[in-house]
């Protein structure tokens, strides 16, 4: 009988830094949570507009991985796997934060390095978690990973197992992204409202050659998204259990955006289910869901949203798993 292994996982944001340690069998499906952790950094503060990570953003995350090493190796992580996404991919001083992550890593695990993986790969381990604990019969799938800096669309399938990609789009639109560019008024002013809504159109519009018209269900993924869920279910703090596998309407999808977008950073602070430090960008990102809402309703058909606590995090611990197999 083939043993357990422990794998870690880290994926790296422009605005969070999270961790999965999760335990699984080589060559065999499903991993079991041993822990998981999410901590805002905003690695991508500033970066849309001086092309740089800055000093305080690259010590923020420096902190968080250090904590993170010293986590995976307190519970005997085997394998670890760390990818870097939006903000790092185009930074001029990128160099600087690979040297950083290289180090912290190389603590415990040599050789271990932080990944910019392609557009392709971010594709294949976002739709490979958010499907996780759905059934294949319910596909296809078009899953939308909302992040701080860029925003993932991906339609596929599951055949036998193995994730069949139809389409995939990576685009520059996230929470933080468009937060920084557009919305700089607290709460945000009508005029600042539209011009955001027109850079989410024109973004969304060069994802056009995606099939999202043959996706029998929209998977929701990521921070935005399962807060959403929470205000839309009216909890009163975050409940990870109840957020997991939810379907929201998107009507009531879009409710929940129209009152965000409206409401000041301070306001959307006291609610219970908002982590703090998201509580100034999650408008910016109610904005891009509504249009979402709009593009699935008239291109797929569809009415309602499913939330998954499950993204490209677990992907990635996935990808672990098979390397070790193999």
């Amino acid at each position: 009988m083939t043993a357990a292994v422990r794998v870690g996982a880290i994926d790296c944001g422009t605005n969070s830094i999270r961790l999965l340690v999760a335990e699984g069998v080589p060559g065999e499906p499903g991993l079991t949570d041993v822990v998981r952790e999410m901590r805002i950094i905003r690695l991508g503060e500033g970066v849309d507009a001086t092309g740089r990570l800055s000093e305080g953003a690259i010590s923020r995350c420096r902190t968080a991985l250090t904590d993170y090493v010293a986590a995976m190796a307190e519970l005997g992580v085997q394998a670890v796997r760390m990818v870097a996404t939006s903000a790092t991919r185009d930074a001029a001083n990128k160099d600087e934060f690979f040297g950083m992550t290289a180090e912290v890593l190389g603590a415990h695990f040599p050789g271990a390095v932080a990944e910019v993986i392609s557009g392709q790969t971010e594709a294949e381990l976002t739709f490979a978690g958010g499907v996780s604990d759905l059934s294949p019969g319910d596909g296809p799938f078009v899953v939308t990973d909302l992040g701080g800096g860029s925003t993932e669309i991906v339609v596929g399938e599951l055949v036998r197992g193995e994730v069949r990609l139809l389409g995939a789009r990576s685009l520059d639109i996230g929470c933080v992204r468009i937060t920084e560019r557009v919305l700089h008024s607290d709460p945000p002013t009508a005029d600042e409202i539209a011009e955001a809504r027109g850079v989410v159109s024109a973004a969304l519009d060069e994802a056009g050659d995606v099939p999202v018209g043959r996706a029998a269900r929209w998977v929701g993924v990521a921070g935005t998204f399962t807060t959403l869920s929470a205000l839309a279910q009216d909890l009163g703090e975050y409940e990870p259990e109840r957020i997991h596998g939810s379907v929201i309407s998107l009507d009531r999808m879009r409710e929940v955006c129209d009152r965000l977008v409206a409401s000041s950073v301070s306001e959307r602070r006291s609610l219970g289910p908002m982590h703090p430090g998201r509580a100034d960008v999650i408008g910016g990102g109610g904005l891009v869901v509504q249009a979402l809402c709009d593009v699935m309703a008239e291109r797929a058909g569809l009415s309602d949203l499913t939330v998954s606590e499950k993204d490209i995090l677990d992907g990635i611990a996935m990808s672990v798993l098979t390397r070790v197999a193999t």
